[in-house]
C-alpha cells in the first residue's frame, strides 16, 4: 500500500518536539532539531513546534509547561523526542511521561527504549571489537552458462 501523500498533499498528524539541553552545543542542537524533523517527515507527521529546556532544576519548566499546554489542543497528536532521556532524570521523567499521557498525548520517540547508538573501539571509546575476518577474500561465482 503506498502512502497517501505519493498521491496528493495531506497533512500529517500535528505533533510538537521536546529538547532537554543541559550544556549542549549549537550544532548539536541543531542535530537534534533536525533529526525530530526527518523523523517526522518519515512518519508523514507534521512537526508545528520545537520547545527547549535548558534548565538544570527539578522544579516547574517552563518549556515542558508550554508543551503540556499545546497537547491540550484539539488535533494535537503527540510529542516527538529524540529519546525518553529528553525528559529528564528519572525523577522528574516518569511524573512527564504520566502528565503526557493525562493529555492524551502520543509519546513517540525518534530512538526508542533498548536501543543504544553504534559504539566504536577504539581511541575514542570502549565498545565491541569490529568483527574481522581472516583469509582469503571470498571469489564472486562465474556464470559459465552460454
Amino acid at each position: 500500500m503506498e502512502p497517501l501523500t505519493e498521491h496528493r498533499g495531506v497533512s500529517g498528524p500535528v505533533v510538537y518536539g521536546y529538547l532537554r539541553l543541559v550544556r549542549v552545543s549549537p550544532a548539536r542542537q541543531m542535530a537534534l532539531n533536525e533529526a525530530l524533523a526527518e523523523y517526522c517527515r518519515q512518519h508523514e507527521l507534521t512537526l508545528s513546534g520545537v520547545f527547549t529546556e535548558r534548565d538544570t532544576g527539578s522544579g516547574p519548566s517552563a518549556a515542558f509547561t508550554g508543551l503540556i499546554d499545546v497537547m491540550e489542543l484539539p488535533d494535537t497528536y503527540g510529542v516527538v523526542l529524540p529519546a525518553a532521556s529528553h525528559l529528564g532524570p528519572k525523577d522528574i521523567a516518569a511524573p512527564r511521561q504520566a502528565r503526557i499521557a493525562e493529555a492524551g498525548a502520543r509519546l513517540l520517540l525518534v530512538r526508542g527504549p533498548g536501543s543504544r547508538r553504534p559504539t566504536a573501539h577504539g581511541p575514542t571509546g570502549p565498545g565491541p571489537a569490529p568483527v574481522r575476518r581472516f583469509g582469503p577474500a571470498p571469489t564472486p561465482a562465474l556464470n559459465t552458462e552460454t
